[in-house]
C-alpha cells in the first residue's frame, strides 16, 4: 500500500479553472464599481485579473508563478498607494460574495475561502477617511485640518 500525499485545497476545489471562474466573476463586478474600477491603474483589468488569480493561486498551493514572476506577495505594501477605507473593503467583499457563491463549493470550502476573503479584506484597510480615491498624493491629505494652529 503506498500513501499519496494529500491535495491542496487547490487541487480539491478544482485548480486553476476554479480560481480563473472566480477572479472574472469578481472583476465582472468591480468593472462597473465607481469605487473600487479608478484604483486600476490600467484601463484593461485584464493585467489586475491575471495578478489576483496567481496570487490565490499560489496561496492556496498551486503553482508559485506569482511570486517567480512578482516576487513576494506583499500585500499591505501593494495597496497603501490607494485609499481603501471600509466602503471599499465592503464593496470589494460584495463583489467577492458573488463570485465566492458562483462557484457553489461545498460548505467547508467556501467556508474556508470566504474566511481567508474576509480577513485579507479587513487587514487592507489604510484609512477611514470617506473620500479621496487613487494615490495618497492625490487626496488623502488634501482635506484634513492643518496640525499646528499657525498652518
Amino acid at each position: 500500500m503506498t500513501e499519496s500525499t494529500p491535495l491542496s485545497f487547490y487541487e480539491e476545489i478544482g485548480g486553476h479553472d476554479t480560481f480563473v471562474r472566480l477572479v472574472d466573476v469578481f472583476y465582472r463586478g468591480v468593472a462597473g464599481d465607481e469605487v473600487l474600477k479608478p484604483m486600476y491603474p490600467e484601463e484593461d483589468l485584464g493585467p489586475a485579473k491575471e495578478r489576483l488569480t496567481l496570487f490565490l493561486e499560489q496561496y492556496w498551493g498551486g503553482p508559485t508563478t506569482y511570486s517567480d514572476t512578482r516576487g513576494h506577495p506583499r500585500l499591505r505594501m501593494r495597496h497603501a498607494p490607494f485609499h481603501v477605507n471600509p466602503d471599499a473593503r465592503d464593496r470589494w467583499l460584495a463583489h467577492m460574495r458573488v463570485a465566492v457563491d458562483e462557484l457553489a463549493l461545498p460548505p467547508l470550502h467556501e467556508a474556508t475561502l470566504w474566511d481567508y476573503l474576509l480577513r485579507a479584506a479587513h487587514a487592507m484597510v489604510n484609512t477611514f477617511e470617506p473620500t479621496g480615491i487613487g494615490p495618497a498624493t492625490a487626496g488623502r491629505d488634501g482635506g484634513s485640518l492643518p496640525l499646528h494652529p499657525s498652518a
